[in-house]
Parts: structure tokens; C-alpha cells; sequence
């Protein structure tokens, strides 16, 4: 397996990062989605309760009376937090078979390097250079297509985790607002 990645050539070590990368971002931020939803399976009263630390800035915010706008940005805030990471994903899934068709392009030029330079050629003349152009454009895309779906995956959760954090927040507004507190 690993004459495989060295076959592919030196494009194969930022390819290696980006998996790695892109597999503990994509680990992690499932892992901090599903806590986050299983966290926010509350009522509006067990919120004030529970207290998620999702919730938690909205909640000081609410109890120090700020108004309906002032909510509206602490609760963009937390948003945003819980999305960190995610452009993350869409970039290695953007540069992942860039760096693949870079490879076949690499390769290529080295086979065709050995062509220019003999009088006559043999297939495995070629190899080396035709071996990096495959091995790195299958690297890029083994790499991508699982990146991107688990983009596309946890974008969706962000989605739900914000219509159910902007929910909640109307919710304890207009509560607190009817309380008159």
C-alpha cells in the first residue's frame, strides 16, 4: 500500500492531509452535531433548566433583558460557532481532485518527458509517469466524494441545529416578553 503512495509522487503528501484533515473535521463536527441535537431536545421550560451550552449565551442575554435585535445577534453568534469547521470540508473537497488532476498532469508530463528523451520506447519506459497520473486522480477523488458527502451531511444538521436554535430563542423571548420580565 505504501509503494502505492510513493508511486503517486509528492502531490500524494498534501492529498494525505487533506484525508486526514478532512476526516477528523468531519469526526468531529458529527460528533458535536449530535450532541448539540440530543442536548436541544428540551421544552422551552427545561431550557431555563438544562441550560445547553448552545443555548447559554442566549439565555444570559435573555436574563440581562436584551431586546428582540440583540437576541437576533447573540444567536447569529452561536450559529456561526456551531458551523465553524464546516468550510473546512468544502475546501478539501474543492482541492482534493485539484491536487489529483495536478498529478495527472505531472505524470503525464513525465511520461512524455521519457518519449522525448529516447529513440525508443517501451511501456515500462512510461510507467513511473502513467502510475503517478492514475494513483493521484483516483487518491483526489477517493478523497473528495466522501469529504463532500459528509459536507453536504452535516451542513443539513447545522441547518436543523440553527432553525431549532432560532426557534428556541423566539420562543424565550416572547415567554420572557409575556412574563414581563
Amino acid at each position: 500500500m505504501f509503494d502505492i503512495f510513493l508511486k503517486g509522487g509528492f502531490l500524494m503528501y498534501p492529498l494525505a492531509i487533506c484525508s486526514i484533515a478532512g476526516l477528523a473535521i468531519l469526526i468531529n463536527k458529527a460528533l458535536e452535531f449530535r450532541s448539540i441535537l440530543k442536548s436541544m431536545e428540551l421544552t422551552v421550560d427545561d431550557i431555563w433548566k438544562a441550560k445547553p451550552p448552545v443555548m447559554e449565551p442566549i439565555l444570559h442575554a435573555l436574563k440581562n433583558g436584551c431586546d428582540e435585535s440583540e437576541l437576533s445577534i447573540v444567536a447569529t453568534k452561536q450559529i456561526r460557532k456551531i458551523e465553524a469547521g464546516l468550510s473546512w470540508l468544502g475546501l478539501i473537497s474543492t482541492i482534493a481532485p485539484l491536487l489529483g488532476l495536478t498529478g495527472t498532469v505531472t505524470g503525464m508530463i513525465k511520461a512524455f518527458m521519457v518519449i522525448a528523451s529516447s529513440t525508443t520506447v517501451n511501456p515500462s519506459m512510461l510507467a513511473e509517469g502513467i502510475w503517478e497520473a492514475l494513483i493521484t486522480t483516483a487518491a483526489g477523488l477517493l478523497i473528495a466524494i466522501p469529504i463532500h458527502i459528509g459536507h453536504h451531511y452535516l451542513e443539513k444538521r447545522a441547518d436543523e441545529i440553527a432553525f431549532i436554535v432560532k426557534e428556541m430563542t423566539t420562543s424565550l423571548y416572547r415567554k420572557e416578553r409575556k412574563n414581563g420580565n
